[in-house]
């Protein structure tokens, strides 16, 4: 301890040891706390730490008030009161945002932040991060140039849009879309398309907040082209189309083609805007997940404006992608509001460097949202085999290797959950949830599922970087 601490035990020696419950005078100062909180200091800021210390004291008061702790002494009102300062300025630093394991298998997790960015788009985010870059600026003219001009040539490349806009996320971007083309006009969807995308964000209600005045047609299971058709009047402007990312209404169901609904906003004269949603520019189909439009068929098919995520199956970071046909991409980057949603340049830097691998053809090596989609079942067994022999010498962990599935996640592919093989964690004595919660408590925290009472692990999501500290938490459980 030091000095100033041990010159204070003095004082509290001479005072006495013991307190009744109401000598509220045994209570430490916040001073004293402070003067033994040093490395407190250093680490979290002198101002949190007296905060901390306050609060802990408080507390500290009124459980004396409340008659606890009657038979602590000074000193252990002292230490009670200084693990908890320390206690409480830990946990608010493991609750910032930091990096996790992703060990369990859902390859678009929300929670977790939906897509790990490839190699090429950190090093790209970090290098014009570190000072000044040409966001707006044309370097080889000296002029001003237009934010993310490279990026747009490579969707529309991608794709084959005549032009390309970027927001913040696609909800964003649907709000644009209605907005800036049928704010005070009608926008005919199908009643089955009327979804909550997640986070109590429903395609109804951005509808109306956008200005757009909503008309349903078909039913919930069966919309045919030709209820979009007799619903068209005076008033329409938009025709809205939404997939359905995050659900499947299977059975008795019909909907339009493309083909026909592109045949009837074009002979009634109105847009035609789908909210794609996952933006799969990959052919995800190679990978067991079905029923994913892609961007390129529906502009290909004639749709006028198409909507998706950057942060989904594309695996960049957040962003919502708009992209179609150049006259109403203009119209959009003059709005007002574009300058309220548009990105900065960490996102455009990610944004690129996540889609030159799909123009290149190597996003199966290089995008690691797909490498993990493209990753075989028999891969991850041998994996999990190897991990499991590195813990052979573990006897108080019992591990086995079961058949399973992993999951796409995000809103996306809700019916396809590609086969894996998952290590099944369990410890003697030990619950899944305690388990679970002490690979939580690692650092990095180790984030795992829990089935049937067995904590499982699916390497799809762990990268082989992330194995090594994923196989030491294991030992330290």
């Amino acid at each position: 301890m030091t000095s100033v601490f041990c010159d204070n035990i003095s004082l509290m020696q001479a005072a006495g040891e013991q307190h009744n419950s109401f000598d509220l005078s045994a209570l430490p100062s916040v001073d004293l706390v402070l003067s033994e909180s040093a490395d407190l200091i250093a680490k979290f800021g002198r101002s949190s730490v007296v905060d901390a210390a306050r609060k802990a004291l408080d507390k500290l008061r009124s459980e004396l008030l409340a008659g606890e702790h009657s038979s602590a002494t000074r000193i252990d009102l002292f230490s009670i009161a200084h693990e908890r300062v320390r206690s409480a300025l830990d946990s608010d630093r493991s609750a910032r945002l930091r990096r996790v394991i992703n060990a369990t298998g859902v390859v678009i997790h929300t929670n977790l932040g939906r897509a790990p960015l490839s190699e090429n788009a950190v090093n790209s985010l970090v290098e014009v991060a570190r000072g000044y870059s040409n966001l707006e600026y044309d370097v080889a003219a000296g002029v001003r140039g237009k934010r993310g001009a490279d990026v747009e040539s490579l969707i529309c490349t991608l794709i084959g849009a005549e032009a390309a806009i970027i927001v913040n996320n696609c909800a964003a971007a649907a709000f644009f879309v209605l907005s800036a083309f049928a704010a005070g006009r009608e926008v005919i969807v199908s009643r089955g398309e009327l979804v909550e995308i997640g986070g109590d964000f429903r395609v109804p209600d951005v509808l109306e907040r956008s200005g757009a005045t909503l008309h349903e047609v078909g039913t919930t299971n069966r919309t045919k082209a030709a209820d979009y058709a007799k619903a068209i009047g005076d008033a329409t402007k938009m025709i809205l189309r939404v997939h359905p990312s995050n659900y499947r209404i299977v059975g008795f169901t019909a909907a339009p083609s493309l083909d026909e609904l592109v045949t009837v906003a074009g002979e009634n004269n109105v847009v035609l805007f789908e909210d794609i949603g996952s933006g799969a520019v990959a052919d995800v189909a190679a990978y067991g997940v079905n029923d994913e439009p892609s961007p390129r068929e529906s502009i290909k098919a004639g749709v006028d404006i198409v909507a998706f995520s950057g942060d989904k199956l594309l695996g960049g970071p957040q962003s919502g992608i708009i992209a179609g046909r150049s006259e109403l991409i203009d119209k959009l980057r003059k709005h007002p509001l574009y300058r309220a949603l548009r990105v900065d340049k960490l996102t455009l830097a990610a944004l690129g460097a996540t889609l030159e691998p799909y123009v290149r053809g190597t996003e199966t090596e290089e995008v690691p949202v797909i490498k993990m989609l493209a990753i075989t079942a028999d891969d991850i067994r041998s994996r999990a085999a190897q991990l499991v022999e590195s813990l052979a010498g573990n006897a108080s962990l019992q591990l086995e290797i079961i058949e399973g599935n992993s999951a796409i996640g995000g809103g996306s592919a809700p019916t396809s959950h590609p086969e894996t093989w998952l290590i099944s964690v369990s410890k003697p004595n030990t619950s899944a949830d305690s388990l679970a919660a002490r690979l939580r408590q690692n650092d990095p925290p180790i984030i795992t599922r829990i089935e049937n009472d067995r904590v499982l692990i699916d390497l799809r999501t762990v990268s082989h970087q992330d194995e090594a500290e994923l196989v030491d938490a294991l030992r330290s459980v």
